[in-house]
């Protein structure tokens, strides 16, 4: 095997790190991963082997600096809606504020979405007093788009609790689709322009075949499982997502940020660690892609470690297929 280039190496190695949502802010890169604790616990298919408490914000002053962790942005103990479990996170910047969003479970063991604000992108955040209203599942990622509007996704299934909200209500008893019946996609919301409130209420998005069939539940190499992030290249709408049970990190493209997302292909083959999670942004005049897997702890599915490596585009605007451990 030819040998991992250097930029493929963990960004750091003291803590645990995965989930990686990359920013250019300020002009540096700064890192919002979600923090894995260096714990020993039983896993399944729930999750709750993912007990993270806290969140570190990582920053660099460009690809070749050192990486600053920043220590404690924001802690579960001051988050007074938040019981547990506070998973993936990602931050933007509009009104001369920086958000930082997150989700956690609520007392009731229900997963919401939660925001906190700071004047500095490498925090501290302090949390507003509720989570946001109308939003569920996990896996934030807010996209602010050219015009200045901002939209968030959600949505995750098993631990992130997508399915049970077909009905527009939490129903514990809730299911995935049939593998013939329409996959569950992310769900989708403008956002007040005060970046904390919903204008609208989350709908889901639609993510189709080039004949414009929806992709089906059943179709594992494709569907959407979790882990939404949106960006916008030559005037396209790229939403890509992790499909859980193979491993892939795929894509999907529109000329709308609420889609329908027409599938185009793979961006990540399969990482070691169960769980594949990301994020792309553009550097300078290069794409670079921030996701993580499992190699730092030898393969433990809830010690993860953040990474990156350079995307490239063809000609036609698809994105080029990276293997992870591959020159």
């Amino acid at each position: 095997m030819a040998k991992i280039p250097k930029q493929r190496e963990p960004l750091v190695t003291h803590i645990y790190t995965a989930d990686p949502s990359a920013h250019v802010f300020e002009g540096k890169i700064y890192i919002y991963p979600s923090h894995d604790r260096d714990i020993d616990v039983e896993q399944n298919d729930n999750g709750d082997q993912y007990m993270m408490e806290d969140y570190h914000v990582l920053s660099m002053d460009d690809l070749n600096s050192p990486v600053i962790d920043h220590g404690v942005a924001l802690h579960i103990n001051d988050v007074p809606w938040a019981k547990q479990q506070m998973w993936a996170p990602d931050a933007a910047f509009k009104n001369g504020t920086y958000y930082f969003y997150f989700p956690a479970r609520d007392k009731e063991g229900i997963f919401r979405i939660g925001v906190a604000t700071s004047k500095n992108p490498a925090g501290p955040f302090k949390p507003e007093p509720d989570y946001i209203k109308g939003t569920f599942s996990i896996d934030p990622a807010v996209f602010v788009d050219d015009d200045g509007k901002a939209y968030m996704y959600v949505g995750g299934l098993w631990g992130g609790q997508l399915e049970k909200w077909k009905t527009g209500k939490f129903d514990p008893n809730g299911k995935e689709p049939a593998p013939t019946e329409p996959a569950l996609g992310p769900y989708v919301a403008e956002l007040n322009d005060d970046m904390i409130s919903l204008k609208e209420d989350l709908q889901q998005v639609s993510i189709v075949d080039e004949d414009g069939n929806p992709i089906l539940a059943g179709d594992e190499d494709r569907r959407f499982f979790e882990a939404s992030w949106v960006h916008k290249y030559n005037g396209y709408y790229y939403l890509s997502y992790s499909t859980g049970t193979t491993h892939y990190l795929v894509y999907a493209i529109s000329k709308n940020p609420k889609g329908p997302f027409v599938y185009k292909g793979r961006i990540l083959e399969p990482v070691i660690g169960w769980t594949t999670h990301h994020s792309i942004v553009q550097i300078g005049d290069k794409w670079y892609l921030f996701y993580h897997d499992s190699s730092l702890s030898n393969g433990v599915n809830h010690k993860r470690c953040v990474k990156y490596t350079e995307l490239t585009y063809n000609e036609d605007g698809t994105i080029k297929t990276i293997h992870p451990y591959e020159k």
